[in-house]
């Protein structure tokens, strides 16, 4: 009887175990290569919406840089330099995106008299990498990033970084571990991945249990080398000191906006909020061009940080209210 109940237990055993085996590699692997949108689809969305302008790259000077990655691979950037400048801006795309989807901002930060860099995130674009991380091993490839603008500029540049969902995170991820930029700009991003992939998983598919997340977390700790609660921008915004303007929208059910009000409540020193009306995931410059504009500029005038080209051009460009009409001599 004794061996028998042995026997059964070690067949429960090993059912729990392949099981478990099972769910955790189904679960990692659903993170670790998250289903990318097509990359044609995204040049075409952006093109047809007219936030990527193909006369505009054609003609706008710019520099192609293939970057060494701490991680193994070569991560694609290119320097956009429209302005005779050492303001440069940053931009970090979000997951499944690619470069093209940063270009709208660097439009916005060219009116605005800065050069910009965009880049694609490993496993994205023309970078490479075989896994996605959400904002670990991304933080690093931006690290690299930004040190090539260094030597590219020199002791005289002024940058600052604008990142769009995990772009966000990673942007917060990097300032947490180096805050060397003149501000930040995290729109939409999460507070903390493992909240945050618990959040989907319930919201969109049928692993529902707590334990899914962890055997995910077990697993790409065993494949990748860590594990998704060490990636928590919350925890990064607690030690960063420069300016970090928060952006989100208020309908947004993919990444909730309270993760953006809990961080901006938790990060000391400066920092602002905007929370926009109208907007989904990742669309609260899509929805609101204007006023994000807006947003940005009186954020970085602020806080000191506008290139002195800004002042006439942008103000006439876009925010003709505020250009004041000359005032007229009196009659003697």
């Amino acid at each position: 009887m004794r061996k028998r109940i042995l026997q059964i237990s070690a067949a429960v055993s090993g059912i729990f175990t392949l099981w478990a085996t099972a769910v955790g590699i189904i679960a990692s692997n659903r993170l670790m290569y998250v289903k990318k949108k097509d990359e044609d689809l995204i040049l075409e969305r952006e093109t047809s919406a007219k936030r990527y302008d193909e006369v505009w790259y054609a003609n706008v000077n710019k520099e192609e840089h293939w970057i060494q990655s701490e991680n193994g691979y070569k991560v694609h950037a290119i320097f956009l330099e429209p302005h005779d400048t050492k303001y440069y801006a940053v931009i970090c795309h979000g997951v499944t995106e690619t470069k093209v989807n940063s270009f709208k901002y660097a439009r916005m930060f060219e009116e605005l008299g800065f050069n910009s860099v965009v880049y694609d995130h490993r496993r994205h674009g023309d970078t490479g990498g075989k896994t996605t991380s959400f904002g670990h091993f991304e933080k690093m490839d931006l690290k690299v990033v930004v040190d090539v603008l260094k030597e590219h500029i020199g002791p005289e540049l002024v940058f600052g970084i604008h990142g769009e969902s995990m772009g966000a995170a990673t942007t917060l991820l990097y300032a947490g571990m180096r805050d060397d930029a003149a501000f930040y700009i995290s729109d939409c991003g999460y507070s903390d991945i493992s909240e945050q992939i618990r959040h989907v998983m319930q919201t969109t598919t049928s692993m529902k249990t707590p334990l899914a997340l962890k055997l995910a977390g077990v697993f790409m700790k065993l494949r990748e080398g860590y594990h998704i609660s060490t990636v928590t921008p919350r925890d990064a915004v607690k030690s960063i000191n420069k300016p970090v303007l928060f952006i989100h929208s208020l309908p947004d059910d993919f990444v909730l906006p309270e993760m953006s009000i809990d961080m901006h409540r938790l990060k000391h020193g400066p920092k602002a909020l905007k929370l926009f009306e109208k907007g989904g995931h990742a669309q609260s410059f899509n929805e609101n061009p204007l006023e994000y504009k807006k947003t940005v500029r009186d954020f970085l005038k602020q806080h000191g940080i506008l290139p002195p080209v800004e002042t006439e051009y942008a103000s006439a460009l876009l925010f003709p209210a505020e250009k004041k009409e000359p005032e007229k001599e009196e009659k003697s």
